[in-house]
């Protein structure tokens, strides 16, 4: 007997970091020491220098059910980017810089060139963060989960001057509303959206007219970062007051995140496009709206709110960044919260 045949393959494990290299070695930054294959990742402090009040934040997060279609549609290379996404862009919407990232996978059996295309997606979202790859693990599971299964989570940590945290305490009744186009369903919801269509193949493979793809490639889509939209804004001199991802819970759990007490937000449902797979999930689930609000991003990923002076600038610099803008909303007095109307 030995650990191959309990199940836990260390050569693939090997071979595995091996694949990964060239993918991890494309995301470091200036302040990466040492290489791949550590037991810890190295990075300098070098980026706290010049800061008043340095300030380190944190995020980390998983890709949840999403990861069942990419094991139907034997599709790995994706959703390493809806971890990264999901961990900078919660870093970033509290003002900071994201540095570097480390991954988490989990799974029933080590096949290295799979493991290799995971982390390439994840090497990816680094690379559209402008965060370092410093390192992770790769835990093979025998009889916790199947074979042909995984799971995916991922850490990552910023920087920002204390001076420049977005806390939203200075949004004011008469702020504007700015929200930033998403990919699609992003990685939450998935639960509700994998009994709404069947889970087959077949089912995902299907062409739909609505939606210019299949209904894989559609929910596959990676979750947008938004890392170098903000700091477009920042770059173009706004002060953004508030900043909302928007992931589980919709616009009802989390833009009231943002708001400080006695202001609340007002979102027009006309004001941007709504993408069709959201129509088609809330279509074929009977869905009501409230429901799709308070689950999904709806098309939009994140939400700002700052002075209507600066809500001009901000469009620009966020057209500039490569993303889709628009104006949303409103702030005003009140109890905190959001209406959707």
């Amino acid at each position: 007997m030995d650990y191959k045949k309990a199940g836990v393959d260390i050569e693939a494990g090997y071979r595995s970091v091996e694949l990964m290299k060239e993918y991890v070695k494309g995301t470091h930054r200036s302040e990466v020491l040492g290489g791949i294959g550590g037991f810890s990742g190295a990075f300098s402090a070098s980026a706290l220098k010049g800061m008043e009040k340095p300030v380190l934040l944190s995020g980390t997060d998983g890709v949840g059910t999403k990861l069942k279609l990419a094991f139907l549609m034997e599709r790995h290379d994706t959703v390493g980017i809806d971890c990264v996404a999901m961990c900078v862009n919660d870093v970033a919407c509290a003002g900071a810089e994201p540095l570097f990232f480390l991954d988490y996978i989990a799974c029933g059996r080590n096949i290295p060139e799979k493991i290799a295309e995971i982390v390439k997606g994840v090497a990816e979202g680094c690379r559209q963060a402008g965060a370092a790859l410093v390192g992770g693990e790769t835990a093979e599971h025998p009889g916790l989960m199947p074979e042909e299964e995984y799971d995916l989570a991922g850490f990552s940590v910023g920087i920002a001057d204390e001076k420049d945290l977005i806390t939203g305490q200075n949004i004011r009744e008469g702020d504007v509303l700015i929200g930033m186009a998403s990919s699609g369903v992003h990685s939450n919801g998935f639960s509700l959206v994998r009994r709404v269509f069947d889970m087959t193949k077949e089912s995902l493979d299907t062409y739909y007219e609505e939606l210019g793809a299949t209904l894989g490639e559609t929910l596959l889509t990676p979750t947008k970062i938004y890392v170098k939209a903000l700091r477009s804004i920042k770059d173009a001199g706004v002060t953004v007051k508030g900043a909302s991802h928007i992931t589980g819970g919709g616009f009802y759990e989390n833009i009231p995140r943002m708001l400080p007490e006695g202001i609340r937000a007002e979102v027009k449902k006309d004001s941007y496009e709504v993408p069709p797979i959201f129509r088609l999930l809330q279509k074929k689930g009977d869905i009501e709206e409230h429901v799709m609000y308070n689950t999904y991003n709806m098309g939009l990923g994140m939400v700002l709110a700052v002075s209507p002076e600066d809500a001009d600038i901000t469009l620009e610099a966020v057209r500039k960044a490569g993303e889709v803008p628009y104006v949303v909303g409103s702030c005003k007095a009140g109890e905190k919260g959001v209406d959707i109307c």
